[in-house]
């Protein structure tokens, strides 16, 4: 183990168990074209399978986020600690991650690649200065 990397315990181990149960939840509740009242697509098993590769790939030190369908049948990704810092990411069902974040007076928005493996740098960053001192 590299000497920057945090150890998982049993307990992040039941929290990310418990944040897959909720992404397979957000899915079941969403699985058929129309879920929203508005035509949304539904939200498929692409989606499912790279929202809880995403969650798997979170670093111990990172907290969980909520989970939320969007209307174009991704599964958002938000970190909230307060009302002036906020992130939230898209995953989908392509290797593209949508970012957007406030974080006091500044905010922005970002696409970066996920493989399924290893969250970009930049998106961790982004958790790490969104969840600073939460």
């Amino acid at each position: 183990m590299l000497a920057l990397e945090t150890p998982i315990g049993d307990d992040r181990l039941r929290s990310v168990a418990a944040a897959i149960d909720t992404i397979r939840e957000v899915a079941s509740e969403c699985s058929e074209p129309g879920w929203n009242g508005e035509g949304a697509p539904a939200v498929d098993a692409a989606t499912v399978s790279r929202a809880i590769a995403f969650v798997r790939a979170l670093p111990g030190w990172a907290p969980l986020p909520e989970f939320c369908p969007e209307p174009d049948g991704s599964i958002c990704l938000d970190w909230i600690p307060s009302r002036s810092r906020m992130l939230s990411v898209s995953v989908g069902r392509t290797d593209r991650l949508a970012c957007a974040w406030l974080i006091g007076p500044t905010s922005g928005h970002a696409v970066s690649p996920f493989d399924g493996e290893v969250i970009p740098p930049e998106v961790l960053d982004r958790i790490r200065e969104t969840m600073k001192d939460a």
